[in-house]
Parts: structure tokens; C-alpha cells; sequence
């Protein structure tokens, strides 16, 4: 039961470690959360695969965005090693822009490191 509670915890762990990168706009950081083959579906239309294109989709992320009223809505553990989790994010910038978001996220741990295996962003809109 600890074990559990433990990987549930990563998944809180890992999105104030995304926000944290997201808001300071750390390439690196942000690149260093992920897999190094880890699925990647942002806004865009296509799916990426890679630290290196991860890094590539948020450098074209303007500098001044924000993740604000980010909240873990759900998180699990599946097995020893593997987590996931669903996150409701609004993104906001200075002229008024928002979107805001459901994301999901697996997470894979390796060599006692936790690391995003898949991410996925959904629009929340009032269509369906």
C-alpha cells in the first residue's frame, strides 16, 4: 500500500516539476522530465517522439505563457514501476489568452527515476 501511495505521489511530484519547467521556460529542464522516446501530443496536429522534439515543440512556446490552476484530478499505479495521472491545466499569457486543458500523463520509472512515457493534451471546450 505504501508502494502505491509512493508512485501516486510521483505523479503530483512530476506536474509541479512540469509546471515549474513550463512557467520558466527551461528547455532542459523541460526535455529532462521526459523518456527519451516518449509520446508527445501537444496543440499541434502531429504527435512527436523524443526529448529532442519535446524540446523543440516548447522552445516555440512564447516566453511569456503561463500554466496557471493546475490540479491533479486523478492519479494511479499500475504495477511497480508505472503511473499515471489527469490534470486540469489553464494556460493564460499577458494579452488575455487562455486555454485550458485536461492532460494525461504516464509515467515510467527508471533506475529509480520517474520519467514522463506519454503525454497527451485535450482541448476543454463547450462542444463535444
Amino acid at each position: 500500500m505504501r508502494e502505491k501511495a509512493q508512485q501516486v505521489g510521483s505523479v503530483h511530484q512530476m506536474v509541479e516539476r512540469w509546471t515549474a519547467a513550463f512557467n520558466s521556460h527551461d528547455l532542459g529542464d523541460m526535455a529532462a522530465l521526459f523518456a527519451p522516446d516518449a509520446l508527445f501530443q501537444g496543440f499541434g496536429p502531429e504527435p512527436l517522439v523524443g526529448r529532442e522534439a519535446v524540446a523543440d515543440y516548447y522552445e516555440a512556446v512564447p516566453d511569456y505563457r503561463r500554466a496557471v490552476d493546475v490540479n491533479v484530478l486523478h492519479a494511479y499505479a499500475i504495477g511497480g514501476d508505472v503511473a499515471g495521472g489527469f490534470v486540469d491545466v489553464t494556460f493564460r499569457d499577458p494579452s488575455d489568452w487562455q486555454a485550458r486543458v485536461y492532460l494525461s500523463l504516464v509515467l515510467e520509472r527508471v533506475s529509480g527515476d520517474w520519467q514522463i512515457r506519454q503525454y497527451h493534451v485535450s482541448r476543454v471546450g463547450d462542444e463535444h
